[in-house]
């Protein structure tokens, strides 16, 4: 039988390349729902070519759009908050890949675990929020997390085979984004055009000016505490501009193993979907003699705050990294509006965290508090700056 794909942000950067997996493997996959934020056109020709059992689009002003260009295939078009949470939990679904854009992702992952589906994790968001409450629902549900990151993919595959093995430590790897080796006085003044330019990787906008201040690794951090049950002194970060090391494994007898190859997304999301085993791919191979020098530094903790803060966060546990993400997003979104500075971004989550209540052993109810009351605390500081 195929494996069934429910894919949740199916018109961002991960969907996309998603879809393009899957459209290679037509004999093994099948996709059965599709969801999208407001990309109504996308949507549309994406659903016209796999021809999902169900889509959602939660911009609801494009839904009878939506609703009439796919009446002719059947269809079924829904558009609202309880939609996105039902469609997880088909029985037509055998797999969700959840790559939707922040904490947006958490409560269709929570429904979908609950429903027994194994999860393709590219929303990192959800396990920064709530790892400890995700990671015991998928271990009572008896569902796999499969990360498609490509640095939490990396550690994956460098696992596979030594359970029998203790880690010591992982190394996540960072490009160290558009600003690699600048001061603050050049960032308080670098726009978001520049902050979007990243180095090697083609992401979405959020993703990427994270990237660029160093919170997506601060976040990736956060979540590889939850994926691989560690602590904060067992992960490590490291900047490696040529982003060909993904990620590594240190263990206990001294080996590392690392997972290399060329900076693409769809070989770690193809590996989730098809876990355990491998798929040939046409995908470019990476060549030494294309890349003769590797190179590794220090991130630049006090220039690149996110990321300290992050580990920070993650030390003191509870709500903080909750709170972390939320700040972040409002910030993030008023950097790409314009109205505050790429350092001033740093300054709203430190602000947040030291103003929000921190609740040590929040349940989803806390977390989700804790989010709608970051987010206006984090918007009013940022109406005020502007």
């Amino acid at each position: 039988m195929k494996k069934r794909v429910a894919i949740l942000g199916s018109t961002g950067s991960i969907g996309t390349q998603a879809l393009e997996v899957i459209a290679a493997h037509p004999e093994i996959f099948s996709v059965t729902v599709l969801t999208a934020g407001g990309n109504a056109d996308l949507l549309i020709e994406q659903a016209v070519k796999f021809k999902p059992e169900e889509v959602v689009i939660c911009n609801e002003t494009h839904y009878e759009r939506v609703k009439a260009a796919l009446f002719p295939f059947n269809i079924k078009v829904y558009s609202s908050a309880s939609a996105l949470v039902s469609v997880v939990e088909s029985d037509h679904v055998d797999v969700v890949l959840t790559a939707m854009v922040g904490y947006a992702g958490l409560l269709p992952t929570i429904h979908a675990i609950k429903a027994g589906k194994d999860i393709a994790l590219a929303n990192k968001e959800t396990l920064v929020v709530a790892g400890e409450v995700i990671t015991a629902l998928a271990k009572q549900h008896n569902v796999s997390i499969y990360p498609v990151d490509s640095e939490h993919s990396a550690i994956f595959q460098c696992l596979a085979g030594e359970q029998d093995n203790a880690v010591e430590k992982i190394i996540l790897t960072a490009s160290g984004g558009p600003f690699r080796g600048k001061d603050r006085a050049f960032l308080a003044h670098v726009t978001k055009a520049q902050a979007l330019k990243h180095p090697n990787w083609i992401m979405g906008a959020k993703i990427t000016i994270d990237s660029a201040t160093l919170m997506n690794k601060g976040l990736e951090v956060i979540e590889a505490k939850w994926l691989f049950d560690l602590s904060a002194s067992q992960i490590d970060v490291i900047v490696h501009p040529q982003s060909i090391v993904h990620s590594l494994v240190q263990f206990e007898d001294g080996s590392i193993k690392a997972q290399m190859g060329l900076p693409d997304m769809k070989l770690p999301i193809q590996y989730a979907l098809y876990y355990p085993q491998r798929l040939k791919s046409d995908f470019p191979r990476f060549n030494f003699m294309d890349y003769p020098t590797l190179t590794f530094e220090k991130p630049d903790l006090e220039t690149f705050r996110n990321l300290a803060i992050a580990y920070e966060a993650l030390e003191k546990g509870g709500n903080a990294a909750c709170i972390v993400n939320a700040a972040n997003e409002i910030a993030v979104d008023a950097f790409l509006h314009d109205k505050i500075g790429f350092l001033d971004i740093s300054d709203v989550i430190v602000e947040s965290l030291a103003k929000i209540t921190f609740i040590g052993n929040p349940s989803i109810g806390d977390y989700v508090e804790t989010n709608e009351a970051t987010r206006r605390f984090a918007s009013e500081m940022i109406q005020v700056k502007v």
